[in-house]
């Protein structure tokens, strides 16, 4: 089977496993469930997982129940890292983290490269109370078939994307006026990113590098010569674990825990 084939596959499945959860979602509101478990928030994570599950790829339902795409123990972590700061955030993907880390930090900025979803989340970022500073920016992916980036590291390797590149988009960083606290990685060409984003990491700063279990990704992290750990478990809207990995300054690289 085909790359292109492939994405197709996995595209209908995930289209297909979204559509049931929103129903679910439609029923566990009219039922009054989604409420149960919301009251049941305070008694474990698990009842927080659990409301999430109903709002897969659902941003407005993602900023009700405060929480990035993250796995929960690397949420838990980067919060107390951000409580008592006024940070300067830059993030790679813009989406429901956005709203987080802006509830949370003392400015953001984030690259966005799909126009839609750009102009979806800026709505959302209009329509909040009580944000820092957000300067959410499009920079959309080029053609790399008809006019290749510097380097094949720049070219999106997401299944359904083919030909595109995003050189400027990993780069917006070094025009962003650094150095930020937190880095986040959530979005394409991540090894790109990683890459633009050290020299523009703060001294005691924090690389948040999500779904590093992927062999690409975690091959990127282990040559970065930073020191990570990796937390592995459940994560909002997913109904099987994932890895968010965390990333700080160091000399040598440590062996990562999680």
């Amino acid at each position: 089977m085909s790359s292109d084939a492939r994405a197709a596959v996995a595209g209908a499945v995930k289209s297909g496993y979204v559509a049931t959860m929103r129903g679910l979602a439609w029923g566990a509101e009219r039922s009054g469930f989604a409420d149960w478990l919301i009251r049941r928030h305070d008694r474990g994570r698990v009842y927080h997982w659990a409301s999430s599950l109903l709002a897969i790829h659902d941003i407005d339902r993602l900023m009700a129940l405060d929480v990035p795409w993250w796995t929960y123990d690397a949420i838990a972590e980067v919060d107390v890292f951000l409580d008592g700061r006024s940070a300067r955030v830059f993030e790679y993907g813009s989406g429901a983290s956005t709203i987080w880390s802006a509830r949370r930090a003392g400015t953001v900025i984030s690259v966005e490269h799909d126009t839609d979803w750009h102009g979806l989340v800026t709505q959302r970022i209009a329509a909040q109370d009580g944000l820092c500073p957000v300067d959410l920016r499009l920079i959309p992916a080029t053609n790399g078939l008809e006019s290749p980036p510097s380097e094949p590291i720049y070219m999106s390797q997401k299944p359904g994307s083919h030909g595109l590149a995003l050189e400027s988009y990993a780069s917006e960083i070094e025009r962003a006026d650094g150095p930020f606290d937190m880095i986040v990685i959530d979005g394409r060409v991540r090894q790109a990113c990683l890459r633009h984003a050290i020299p523009c990491l703060a001294p005691d700063g924090l690389i948040v590098f999500d779904n590093s279990r992927r062999a690409r990704y975690r091959a990127a992290i282990s040559k970065s010569g930073l020191k990570s750990r990796r937390f592995s478990g459940l994560t909002p809207s997913l109904p099987y674990p994932d890895e968010t990995t965390l990333l700080t300054a160091s000399a040598k690289q440590q062996p990562s825990v999680g």
